[in-house]
């Protein structure tokens, strides 16, 4: 049975909070979980054109949101782009929407996904968790706030280096004992 609206947002709000909160991963993080100024979106996509009318929606409500009140979003991909080798391949589109919506510059778009794999990364390297989360997501930032938070952090540019000591040490068991769903979530949706 998939997962419901709630569950999802439950899944990826504990990943969040265990995994990039809990593991220091990203640390401008946990101001704006704090703040609750994360709007969670649950995609009801079924394929890349229907989600990239979403994307361009979510794009442009958060463009136009007040930051002190949403400053970031999550778009959560329960139903489309489960292959990340798809998912890799449309946050090429992506890119383009926000080109096009002459958004460039004003917001960009990070990304995560169950499968997760960087470019010179095997598909087992524990680093990839970094960027894997229970479902396929979006992160849809503002400009202004990462530039903001890169500098009051004094060592921004180190925090891929540090993340991947820290998933390093972890190891994969460490990673599981988190148990913040990723490999149960992309079982649910396959």
């Amino acid at each position: 049975m998939p997962a419901s609206h709630d569950q999802i947002i439950s899944a990826t709000q504990r990943w969040l909070e265990r995994a990039v909160i809990g593991l220091n991963l990203c640390p401008f993080a946990k101001a704006v979980h704090v703040k609750q100024q994360i709007r969670y979106v649950v995609s009801a996509a079924t394929t890349t054109e229907t989600l990239l009318d979403e994307l361009e929606h979510e794009l442009n409500f958060l463009r136009d949101a007040e930051a002190n009140l949403i400053d970031t979003t999550l778009l959560i991909l329960p139903k489309v782009l489960k292959d990340f080798s798809a998912f890799a391949d449309f946050l090429d589109l992506a890119e383009i929407v926000l080109r096009t919506h002459s958004l460039d510059g004003v917001l960009q778009i990070a990304s995560f996904h169950p499968d997760y794999v960087f470019a010179e990364a095997d598909a087992e390297d524990v680093t990839n968790y970094t960027n894997r989360s229970p479902y396929p997501m979006l992160h849809l930032l503002r400009e202004a706030s990462v530039s903001k938070a890169t500098n009051a952090f004094p060592d921004a540019a180190q925090i891929f280096e540090r993340n991947m000591q820290t998933l390093n040490s972890l190891g994969v068991a460490g990673w599981q004992a988190l148990e913040v769903g990723v490999d149960e979530a992309s079982k649910e949706i396959s």
